[in-house]
């Protein structure tokens, strides 16, 4: 299917299994490809389950010129301005850690993150656990109870070092009332109820006043699904979960061809 000429005004990309390559990198043709759309006014958006200061390390020479949709959409920000947050009730955040500590108890190989808006926290801090959270949180604290956290907590990240589709349904009753999403092979996050990139963009596109039509997306897993309906624009990866990409309307390369930024020089060059 050709690409429209649009009027382009706000890009959501995905970065796991999306933008990076196959060793987690940000490809360096980015950093021009992101001036140019700087020159254009069409605003960059990384929209990921990290958290805000990760997304902000890795774009740090961009910070004044990208738009950060963390944890999967629950922090929404743009310079030093805060576009909307999402915080947990703290009951909720207690109750959910009692219930991943008694699934290790019983036998299951998990972790813990409690994601604020200041850091994240871990309670487990052997040398797997502290590696496989340090990939996603550049702002990590190692505290000796989850539950005497201090901040407003956005999310709730479990790691399963086996298979996170294996636990998830051991959290299936919290659908009713928040988000359970498998946002990786290992990760399940847990959200407030509606909380997703999907109404995170949305909230981008009204607080900017850019429209539907002047939006592209980019992604490839099922945490991405909702930001596939926020734009006329929606591009699944080559290498995405089929239920996204029955759900975009147009595909772009795997991320191990870069097909983000090709997808994007093609937008912009109107091919």
């Amino acid at each position: 299917m050709p690409f429209p000429s649009p009027d382009l005004r706000l890009i959501a990309v995905d970065m796991d299994g999306t933008l990076l390559d196959g060793a987690g990198r940000i490809p360096d043709a980015l950093w021009p490809l992101l001036d140019r759309l700087h020159a254009r006014g069409i605003r960059f958006a990384p929209a990921s389950g990290r958290q805000l200061a990760t997304l902000q390390r890795a774009f740090a020479r961009h910070l004044d010129d990208t738009v950060f949709i963390a944890e999967n959409g629950a922090y929404v920000v743009e310079g030093e301005a805060e576009i909307s947050s999402d915080a947990m009730d703290g009951s909720f955040t207690a109750d959910l850690v009692g219930r991943v500590r008694a699934l290790a108890v019983a036998g299951r190989d998990l972790g813990v993150v409690v994601c604020g808006k200041r850091s994240a926290y871990i309670e487990r801090a052997d040398a797997a656990s502290l590696a496989e959270a340090e990939k996603y949180y550049a702002r990590l604290e190692v505290v000796d109870d989850l539950l005497a956290v201090d901040d407003q907590i956005l999310k709730v990240a479990i790691f399963d070092f086996a298979e996170a589709a294996v636990t998830a349904p051991a959290l299936d009753d919290l659908r009713a009332t928040h988000q359970v999403v498998v946002s990786g092979h290992h990760w399940i996050d847990v959200m407030n109820q509606g909380v997703n990139k999907g109404v995170a963009l949305r909230r981008l596109q009204a607080a900017t006043g850019i429209t539907h039509e002047q939006t592209a997306v980019f992604g490839d897993y099922l945490n991405d699904l909702e930001m596939m309906d926020a734009a006329s624009l929606s591009f699944a990866m080559a290498n995405a979960h089929p239920d996204v990409t029955e759900r975009a309307r147009y595909r772009a390369p795997s991320n191990l061809d870069h097909g983000v930024i090709t997808t994007i020089e093609k937008l912009l060059d109107g091919a």
